[in-house]
């Protein structure tokens, strides 16, 4: 069973949907002996890195999903819930993450001269770094379906499996240190590309 974390904030039923198509047994909660017992987690997230780590903190799953991470259990950040991973964002204000990973979140630069617009909305093609099971018969080149206005920097080079490219910044699309995994864009709305994606974490987790 995997456990789709909800702090009050992202995506949901969207990603439950997502996973039930593909076969994958997961339900929505924050009740803490679920999270417990979850064979895997999700951390799924839309809206403000602050309002979100002050939402986990205020529910005391903040130190409840690092423990569980050092048990081994694989977890999947997806969007903002990727973003929380790392050690600091800094939309609105500096605010700590979870520390999951090394790095900062930080708001993209915007070129209006070349089309480049914040927030970033739509599909863009994943550039491969290394690798990885996760990307288990997906090509590179894939488009897959971003919304952000904010992205990781500062990360280790180590942890980027997959990125894109929007203007000079370079997103990092996917990340993964051992069992802590994050993908920027939105597989539940990345059509079968996005599908396989959740499938190949399915598999790692059997």
């Amino acid at each position: 069973m995997i456990v789709i974390i909800d702090y009050g904030m992202g995506n949901l039923k969207s990603v439950y949907n997502a996973l039930k198509s593909i076969g994958l047994e997961s339900k929505i909660s924050s009740n803490k002996d679920d999270i417990i017992k979850a064979k895997a987690l999700i951390l799924p997230g839309v809206g403000s890195f602050k309002d979100a780590m002050d939402n986990i903190e205020k529910e005391s799953l903040d130190d409840l999903i690092k423990n569980e991470v050092k048990k081994g259990k694989f977890i999947l950040g997806i969007c903002l819930g990727m973003q929380l991973f790392f050690e600091k964002g800094f939309e609105v204000e500096e605010r700590s993450g979870l520390g999951l990973l090394k790095g900062n979140v930080i708001k993209m630069k915007e070129n209006i001269k070349d089309n480049i617009k914040i927030p970033h909305i739509g599909w863009n093609n994943l550039i491969y770094s290394k690798d990885d099971n996760l990307l288990e018969a997906v090509e590179e080149g894939e488009f897959v379906y971003y919304v952000h206005s904010y992205y990781a920097q500062e990360y280790d080079a180590d942890d980027l499996v997959a990125y894109s490219e929007y203007g000079t910044n370079k997103i990092p699309g996917i990340v993964r240190n051992n069992n802590v995994i994050g993908i920027q864009f939105h597989p539940e709305k990345s059509s079968n590309i996005g599908l396989k994606l959740l499938k190949n974490f399915g598999e790692m987790i059997k």
